[in-house]
């Protein structure tokens, strides 16, 4: 079974925030725009749906109104996907290429690599921690969340430009430098727009 790493650049404090906010005005432009994407997704889920799991769109309403949530731990999965919704809307898509889709280990092997370069400030792993979801949305099994801040890209890249400036490059499989490239992508995007960092879901 494969899985997929998504990226967003957006900022990960102002995404946290959308959770209990109550911004009506937000649900109604997603239910407005989006709402052949909201069916979609209820057709994907329709047996769960049919189960009593929320609809996209109910799932959706209870993380931005902090709850009500199900009391059944597994349709959790519809509210982390609701809090991957607000992150695509509002944020970037960052180029996946290399991490859609990944079979196994493969988030570890590029973690290797980056620590590899030397690069420790940020890790791939860590977007697909099952704890990373903003505190007070429940979550069982997937989608799994983590993010990186502002801070935390910049002092990546700077680590990818110190190794770079000590010659030191060791050798990688080419896969693995694909990955890491990809990364160093997405930490200039971050370093290009102040405040800006990286959300990431394992899905």
């Amino acid at each position: 079974m494969s899985s997929s790493l998504s990226a967003y650049l957006l900022d990960p404090e102002a995404a946290r925030a959308l959770v209990g906010s109550a911004d009506e005005q937000l649900l109604q432009v997603i239910r407005d725009r989006f709402g052949d994407d909201l069916a979609a997704d209820d057709r994907y889920f329709s047996s769960e749906i049919a189960d009593g799991a929320p609809t996209a769109y109910e799932a959706l309403r209870a993380v931005v109104h902090g709850g009500p949530f199900h009391e059944n731990k597994q349709y959790a999965f519809q509210y982390g996907y609701a809090y991957k919704r607000l992150c695509s809307l509002t944020g970037a898509f960052l180029d996946n290429s290399s991490f859609s889709p990944f079979r196994g280990d493969w988030l570890e092997v590029v973690d290797e690599g980056l620590r590899a370069l030397r690069i420790t400030a940020v890790s791939v792993a860590e977007l697909g921690y099952y704890d990373g979801l903003p505190a007070g949305i429940p979550s069982y099994d997937l989608p799994r969340c983590g993010e990186w801040t502002h801070g935390e890209c910049l002092e990546a890249l700077e680590q990818f430009e110190r190794t770079k400036r000590d010659g030191h490059a060791p050798p990688l499989e080419p896969q693995v430098v694909d990955a890491v490239m990809d990364v160093i992508g997405w930490l200039r995007h971050a370093q290009a727009r102040p405040g800006l960092g990286v959300v990431g879901f394992v899905a």
